[in-house]
């Protein structure tokens, strides 16, 4: 294996069985994968990403929600998350992985920013800062109440959870932005780490830079190697797969 190359273990896919399946809103669930071929348990950064594969299907990349065991969130959109969707629980299904540059783990006290379905990887990412002794609060934004993902994990886990939702229908009318600017104008955070369509990001980044609060951001990508090489997934920050898909900003 040369310089910078990935172990054979990382970039070959796994076996796992579905070992659970858990509704999370009306669209989209969680899957619980429990290792069944030598090797096969993931150890993973917060932020990074796997490829889930289905043989005949297709193969697409997830944040990871949680590790030991390995959970995965996935919603509804298209023929591939409609199939996994339908596996029954003890069906097989592989993965690739984990890749990508992930959050730094520091303790110092932070703000999680999720927008769309970018809950997945906060959640993972709040329970090894507590576990670390950080402090963490957490602002969600959504179309609607339906819309949105984990409140209640992050209730679980005692961290306050600001709400937005553009139809008013849950906590506060707006999007998260508007949350986020007064609380990042508290002076009460260290850090922004947030994941979540572009858009949200890059309003972040101009919040983070008018109250110089340093930033990390997850950005979505069209990912289809996972490695680096295809290039399918560069954005004006890198390659997504590569590079990040968290990138850094300093406040």
């Amino acid at each position: 294996m040369g310089d910078g190359a990935m172990p054979r273990s990382v970039t070959m896919p796994r076996t796992f069985a579905i070992r659970q399946h858990i509704p999370e809103n009306p669209r989209t669930f969680s899957l619980v994968l429990e290792p069944i071929s030598a090797g096969g348990t993931i150890e993973a950064q917060p932020g990074q990403f796997v490829m889930l594969w289905l043989p005949g299907v297709d193969e697409k990349p997830f944040s990871i929600a949680g590790v030991g065991p390995l959970m995965l969130t996935i919603s509804r959109a298209g023929p591939f998350s409609q199939a996994i969707g339908d596996l029954p629980v003890g069906e097989k299904v592989w993965v690739r992985g984990p890749f990508g540059r992930g959050y730094s783990l520091t303790a110092a006290r932070t703000l999680l920013v999720g927008g769309g379905y970018g809950a997945a990887p906060l959640h993972f990412l709040a329970g090894v800062l507590l576990s670390r002794g950080g402090s963490v609060e957490v602002a969600r934004g959504a179309r609607a109440s339906d819309d949105l993902l984990f409140v209640k994990r992050f209730a679980a886990l005692g961290i306050p959870c600001h709400v937005a939702t553009e139809d008013g229908s849950h906590g506060a009318r707006g999007r998260v932005t508007d949350v986020v600017g007064p609380l990042l104008r508290s002076g009460a955070f260290r850090r922004l780490c947030a994941c979540g369509p572009e858009g949200m990001l890059d309003a972040l980044a101009g919040l983070c830079r008018e109250n110089r609060t340093p930033a990390e951001l997850s950005y979505e990508a069209y990912l289809r190697c996972g490695i680096g090489i295809c290039g399918s997934c560069e954005c004006a920050h890198g390659l997504a797969c590569k590079d990040g898909p968290v990138f850094r900003l300093e406040g």
